[in-house]
């Protein structure tokens, strides 16, 4: 059986590359989809991965609540991405997005879709990514949560640092705003 989380970050406190090792293994791809989804960059996801782990290793020993490691990680991810959206905001740069290609599966073949059901789908992909950016930053956070990842009100709370009833409040007016955003698209 595979030690808990307040085991493991005693252990990386004290140096124990091993565990380090478990945690990565166990946490570094819900922290990359979390990532991803908050950047919508796979490259600056990846870094982000990268620099969580890095801060996790060098501040393990400040961590003062042992048991909550994965919420710690996840809060270190956050800001990593907020760090970088506010660069990007500076560089006032937009990353070129491609259409998705949209298959469906038929038996053991893919087939491509209808080309105007995949245009159609992938500008409304964009229109809500476009929605989304347009959100408050602590609106975003939690509907993603919420919406994508499907978390508790509690447990978005600990992610992002705020109680249940803030967090009921940004979901509430994110999903409002984005509704109102996304009248066309219904």
């Amino acid at each position: 059986m595979e030690p808990n989380d307040a085991v493991l970050a005693a252990r990386i406190a004290n140096g124990d590359t091993g565990a380090f090792e478990l945690v990565v293994r166990r946490y570094s791809d819900g922290i990359l989809g979390m990532s991803l989804r908050m950047l919508g960059d796979r490259a600056e996801a990846e870094d982000v991965v990268q620099d969580v782990f890095m801060t996790a290793w060098r501040r393990a020993g400040e961590l003062l609540e042992p048991a909550a490691l994965r919420t710690w990680l996840f809060q270190i991810a956050r800001r990593h991405c907020l760090i970088v959206l506010r660069r990007r905001r500076i560089r006032r740069t937009d990353p070129v997005d491609a259409l998705p290609e949209h298959r469906a599966a038929v038996g053991a073949a893919t087939v491509i879709a209808d080309p105007q059901r995949a245009a159609e789908a992938g500008a409304g992909v964009l229109a809500l990514r476009h929605a989304l950016a347009g959100l408050p930053t602590k609106q975003r956070d939690v509907w993603v949560l919420a919406e994508v990842d499907g978390l508790s009100y509690c447990e978005i709370g600990q992610r992002v640092g705020a109680g249940e009833q803030a967090v009921r409040g940004r979901l509430s007016r994110a999903r409002a705003s984005l509704a109102d955003r996304m009248r066309a698209w219904r």
